[in-house]
């Protein structure tokens, strides 16, 4: 029988005492269970110090999740600690990516009982990970617009922040290198640009469609589309994941990513940070593990 540490973080969005509950009892069923109740992802290095021996499972959303890979990278733990995610979040877009069932029972039974199925993550120039995805430009307008729409419209509060950011942004000069190869410039406005380790953002946009989360590459996104019309249609079509096929979007891949321009904002796995002046990724393969069920599909 597995031995499992339930970290539940009370702030996450659908984190209410009645799914807790559930989601316990089918771990207590399937596995020895102990809890910890974290009110803010900062308590989590003491949580897994307290109990070294067991498999953490994350009760809350995309932050938690990459709150909890950072601290295990941090601990040297990544290879030992198979982490559980039950997604209770807003967006859960690594879940989707990974076909985590969103129903939180099932989750908890995939946690107890799933395979450690090894996953990529970014790592980048100053010692942050990205587990899912990280992007600059209008998406990061977007995120800040959705931020405060969360407690009313929830998973959909990003699809309106992005109408409103794509209306008001314009882009900016960035400059953007794959592997050594140059996809833009620094002189050319792009109004995105995204690193997708899976394959969407803000509850379900697919940013990087085709991205696999155990391939040892990461899929890169770059936007030209800055004319009025062009942001228009580059929403509604990434909206669909249709966008990769505009003549004004370039889709390549690689394992090192470098960003650069004036005064950068981004958003990674869901938290803004910056400003910045350039940032290097690079695709560290499998990195750490998920317990999944075998038949979830993504990890390919």
């Amino acid at each position: 029988m597995r031995r499992l540490l339930a970290i539940v973080n009370s702030a996450a969005g659908s984190a209410d005492d009645e799914v807790v509950s559930e989601v316990l009892a089918v771990l207590a069923g399937h596995a020895d269970t102990v809890e910890a109740r974290i009110a803010d992802p900062a308590d989590l290095p003491a949580a897994l110090a307290e109990h070294p021996e067991r498999d953490p499972v994350v009760l809350g959303g995309d932050g938690t999740l990459h709150r909890l890979v950072e601290v295990l990278a941090e601990r040297g733990e990544l290879g030992t600690r198979t982490v559980g995610l039950i997604p209770l979040g807003t967006g859960n877009d690594l879940a989707r990516a990974l076909g985590v069932p969103l129903d939180p029972a099932e989750a908890a039974r995939a946690a107890a009982l799933g395979e450690p199925r090894p996953l990529d993550l970014l790592r980048d120039d100053e010692g942050g990970i990205v587990v899912n995805a990280v992007h600059l430009g209008v998406g990061v307008e977007a995120a800040r617009t959705a931020t405060p729409l969360k407690p009313v419209l929830r998973r959909f509060a990003y699809a309106v922040g992005s109408v409103i950011a794509g209306v008001r942004t314009k882009g900016v000069p960035l400059r953007v290198e794959v592997d050594g190869r140059v996809v833009a410039d620094g002189r050319r406005r792009v109004l995105m640009a995204g690193i997708g380790n899976g394959r969407s953002i803000g509850g379900g946009t697919p940013l990087t469609p085709d991205a696999h989360l155990s391939d040892g590459l990461a899929d890169v996104v770059v936007s030209f589309a800055t004319g009025p019309l062009q942001r228009l249609l580059y929403g509604v079509l990434l909206r669909l994941g249709r966008h990769t096929g505009r003549p004004e979007v370039t889709a390549v891949r690689g394992a090192r990513i470098r960003v650069s321009g004036p005064a950068l904002h981004l958003n990674a796995d869901g938290e803004l940070a910056g400003p910045i002046s350039g940032r290097t990724w690079t695709v560290e393969p499998r990195a750490w593990r998920l317990a999944v069920t075998r038949t979830q599909p993504g990890t390919a």
